[in-house]
């Protein structure tokens, strides 16, 4: 016969603890939601990308064409004893640079024209001639139906020149009679590159280079001990904390896109509509991103801080090919900012 042993009240006492951790591991189940799954949602802004959006209108708005901006490093993700052909970084890096330049001072800095997907570009217009052609027997397409592609006199370049793990790694814990804890930190950094290159004459007008850590945390706690001769509690409670890869990523291309124009105000490859506000912006770019030693080296003649060339705008805006029907939108200071 079996004996059943009495629950004891030091047992009864953790029983709502321990259905307590079950339930915070289940699902939220939302109101009119199916079980275990999250709503979507937007990303959010960040701070840099707030930044980005508050810079002030440029003196006039800059055609630039972005063809590629790929993973140049190449890495794979690492796994423990498995062999996986995931990279390491996201390979969309492209798409998150056009977004970058679109709301770069709330959409007044760059109209940004399609160069990554030219050939599905190129392959629909085509298409529009053929079916006027076949259906309406036209045989020249006027450029008031379909107007000649808009020409960048800018092309933005570049891609993710670096991915290093555990930049950073961590811990600390504890543990007395069977109780314990520990934390565990651990820190990676993708870095990236970003230039822009007149096309009329073929010069790097401005590069910079930026980074950004991810950070990831684990946070766990365990109980094992006796608490009676032939009673063994064993609780286990853990945390962790990853920073989406993706998110960090578009972090550094929209701190790129605005140290780019920054960069590239100071050396005059484009200006502010107001030039007043010039000298704040680049003390508060050089102030917050750049340690004393390196401020002063910028500060020497021809370190930046002054303007080493005649603003270019004139002279790119020309990229010596036929004018377009229209021309990108210049900017009114009257208009109010879109988006």
């Amino acid at each position: 016969m079996t004996r059943c042993h009495p629950i004891s009240v030091r047992r009864a006492a953790m029983l709502p603890l321990l259905l307590l951790g079950l339930a915070g591991c289940a699902a939220t189940n939302h109101a009119g939601q199916n079980p275990g799954i999250v709503p979507p949602a937007v990303q959010q802004l960040t701070p840099v990308n707030r930044e980005l959006r508050a810079l002030p209108a440029p003196a006039e708005r800059i055609g630039v064409a972005v063809y590629d901006f790929d993973d140049l490093t190449g890495q794979f993700k690492e796994r423990d004893n498995v062999q996986t052909l995931s990279r390491a970084v996201s390979q969309g890096a492209s798409a998150m640079l056009i977004q970058s330049l679109h709301q770069a001072g709330d959409r007044r800095w760059f109209t940004v024209l399609e160069r990554d997907g030219l050939d599905d570009l190129l392959r629909e217009r085509q298409i529009v001639t053929e079916m006027r052609r076949i259906y309406q027997n036209d045989t020249t397409t006027s450029a008031d139906e379909l107007p000649p592609l808009i020409l960048a006199p800018i092309i933005i370049s570049g891609g993710i020149i670096g991915f290093d793990t555990n930049n950073v790694t961590g811990g600390a814990g504890a543990r007395f009679l069977g109780i314990g804890g520990d934390v565990r930190y651990q820190q990676d950094t993708v870095t990236l590159a970003l230039r822009a290159t007149s096309v009329k004459t073929g010069e790097v007008l401005a590069s910079v280079t930026a980074n950004k850590a991810i950070a990831s945390y684990r946070v766990q706690g365990n109980v094992f001990r006796f608490v009676a001769l032939d009673e063994l509690l064993e609780l286990e409670a853990g945390l962790s904390g990853n920073e989406p890869s993706q998110i960090a990523l578009q972090q550094a291309v929209d701190k790129a896109v605005y140290a780019l124009i920054v960069e590239g105000a100071m050396v005059g490859a484009w200006d502010f509509a107001d030039p007043s506000v010039k000298p704040a912006i680049v003390a508060d770019y050089l102030n917050r991103n750049f340690g004393e030693e390196d401020r002063a080296v910028l500060a020497r003649a021809g370190g930046g801080l002054e303007t080493v060339a005649p603003t270019r705008l004139s002279q790119i805006g020309e990229a010596g090919l036929p004018a377009p029907a229209r021309k990108p939108p210049a900017f009114d200071p009257a208009e109010p900012p879109l988006g």
